[in-house]
């Protein structure tokens, strides 16, 4: 009789555990072991497999998430970064940014002058595994958003949110403009100094 109608149940629990969309993310905090990732990425408007694993093993790690190429924080950000890469790299750090956009779009931005300007590479995670392995929400595009050029984004969007990993994959540092008000190009000066204290 119990296992009769305990059967509803157990078949709630089962689709729970085996239903990804129903899971929460992990909330990835400082002190944490970075979640590995590979993605498709751009540098200059050339596309290669960038992967987390590799780049820790060549030093600490600035990787920052953002919601959208060609949009006004975005592309300040881009610019920041770009204009500090020389700094970053004299600190041995590599910087990568990660949006949901394609490749398509970051092969543009990758490579802009006024913006990433072939200084650091850009990866896509479209349907943003990558944005909630690291515990971030990821928002479904909206209906006729465009970008600065005046072209639809057609893409979800990741909050931004940048994290700053030692050479033994440890978070060391997490800045959020959503949680503490912190402006894009704030993100490029408190990253590099929490990379140059490593």
């Amino acid at each position: 009789m119990f296992l009769k109608n305990s059967f509803p149940v157990l078949l709630i629990l089962i689709s729970l555990l085996i239903n990804p969309t129903t899971m929460k993310a992990q909330n990835i905090d400082k002190g944490d072991k970075a979640p590995v990732f590979e993605a498709p990425a751009s540098l200059d408007g050339k596309e290669f497999n960038f992967t987390l694993k590799e780049a820790i093993a060549k030093g600490p790690v600035v990787l920052y998430f953002f919601p959208s190429a060609y949009t006004n924080g975005c592309d300040l950000q881009a610019a920041t970064f770009s204009e500090s890469s020389e700094e970053f790299k004299k600190a041995g750090a590599t910087i990568v940014g990660i949006s949901a956009d394609d490749m398509d779009r970051l092969n543009s931005f990758s490579a802009d002058p006024d913006f990433c300007a072939g200084n650091f590479p850009v990866a896509s995670d479209p349907e943003g595994e990558i944005a909630k392995s690291f515990g971030l929400s990821f928002s479904p595009a909206r209906e006729g958003a465009l970008d600065n050029r005046g072209e639809l984004i057609n893409h979800g969007f990741i909050p931004r949110v940048t994290y700053v990993i030692d050479k033994k994959g440890t978070v060391q540092a997490i800045l959020s403009s959503e949680n503490e008000g912190i402006s894009p190009d704030e993100h490029v000066k408190k990253s590099l100094e929490v990379v140059k204290s490593l």
